[in-house]
């Protein structure tokens, strides 16, 4: 089950958990409430045949697909990129990754713009919503694998804070203002 908490004010490396003494876990309905941000537990061994990302698919018109390894040996550059991926920064379109072997983090900003910490493990499929601040790093294991999604021809921009005037930003920050990310019962 993944996990997601608020995040303390601590420079250590990125990697450690950066939970806060004591810690103040978030449960997933408030996640998705005060950021948006979508989790589903999807099954990595068949990924295939999992109904749930293929309704997703389907619903979201995801047309496009790869998978990427993200570690020392597989990945050029590897430090520089981490430091590129922990930058922070929002895209137009929604970041939608399955993990399917290893781990790391999400961190996303809140609706007060605090940072939360979202734990992957195989099998959590994230969608971070266009125009919402976020970064990714790696845990200690230094390892993922995940899919990740597209609707049409992949589109992979980050822009970096502050992205204020952007279309995209402006449009999440009036569904947050306006509780369109509301948990339906």
């Amino acid at each position: 089950m993944v996990r997601a908490w608020y995040m303390d004010d601590s420079t250590e490396d990125q990697r450690l958990e950066h939970q806060k003494n004591p810690p103040e876990f978030i449960d997933l309905n408030t996640l998705y409430e005060i950021s948006g941000v979508e989790y589903f537990k999807v099954n990595e061994k068949n990924v295939a045949q999992d109904e749930l990302i293929n309704k997703l698919k389907a619903e979201r018109g995801y047309t496009y697909e790869d998978e990427l390894v993200c570690s020392k040996e597989c990945l050029p550059n590897y430090e520089e990129k981490l430091k590129i991926f922990f930058q922070e920064h929002l895209h137009t379109d929604e970041e939608i990754r399955l993990v399917l072997e290893g781990s790391g983090y999400f961190d996303v900003r809140d609706k007060n713009d605090k940072w939360i910490r979202v734990e992957v493990v195989p099998g959590d499929l994230l969608i971070v919503p266009g125009g919402i601040y976020h970064r990714f790093t790696l845990d200690i294991n230094n390892f993922i694998k995940a899919k990740r999604y597209f609707v049409g021809e992949p589109v992979w921009t980050p822009y970096n804070r502050p992205a204020e005037e952007m279309d995209s930003r402006k449009v999440y920050l009036e569904k947050l203002n306006n509780n369109r990310f509301t948990v339906k019962v």
